[in-house]
């Protein structure tokens, strides 16, 4: 939903979920006004029957049908980014407070990883359904390589793995 903003630019609304069945479906609905135009938004996902894996994980063991391999790579990007220059430019005693964006890139990385065929080396051009995503894909289809997604995501994990470390600062009185 935060990849779609609403006409108007604006990706900020007041979001009401509720659950439907449709047919044999069940489908999450988010649906609010808009807070800038107060254009009605409303995003339905139809639920997959396996049950998910908790937050951060996107979704099961499927490639999304909702998300493509671009605009999550996109969402990792821009999250590694940020994380890794608050990271560099803060004191070890608050690295901790990056790990949910850490993990989150990871996730982001894992979902890229699931558009890719078995025994292929890249995320094939068709997977590509956005406008967003194909833009990233055409500027560079190199980042779309196993190998390089491995190397983002093992990188990312040894970043997690060094928060852990260092661990949360002792909080009791």
């Amino acid at each position: 939903m935060d990849l779609h903003p609403c006409a108007c630019g604006s990706g900020d609304f007041d979001r009401q979920h509720r659950l439907e069945q449709h047919g044999d479906d069940m489908v999450a609905v988010y649906e609010g006004a808009c807070r800038r135009c107060g254009t009605t938004r409303r995003f339905a996902f139809r639920m997959a029957e396996e049950i998910p894996p908790p937050p951060p994980a996107f979704g099961g063991s499927e490639p999304s049908q909702i998300i493509d391999p671009g605009e999550f790579l996109n969402v990792a990007f821009r999250i590694s980014e940020s994380a890794g220059l608050q990271l560099l430019n803060s004191p070890e005693s608050e690295h901790h407070k990056m790990r949910d964006s850490v993990a989150y890139s990871i996730a982001a990385y894992e979902e890229v990883l699931k558009f890719i065929p078995p025994g292929a080396d890249a995320v094939p051009s068709s997977a590509f359904t956005s406008e967003a995503g194909l833009a990233r894909y055409r500027q560079d289809p190199g980042k779309f390589a196993r190998r390089l997604i491995d190397i983002y995501l093992k990188n990312a994990r040894a970043i997690l793995a060094d928060i852990d470390e260092v661990g949360f600062p002792d909080t009791r009185p």
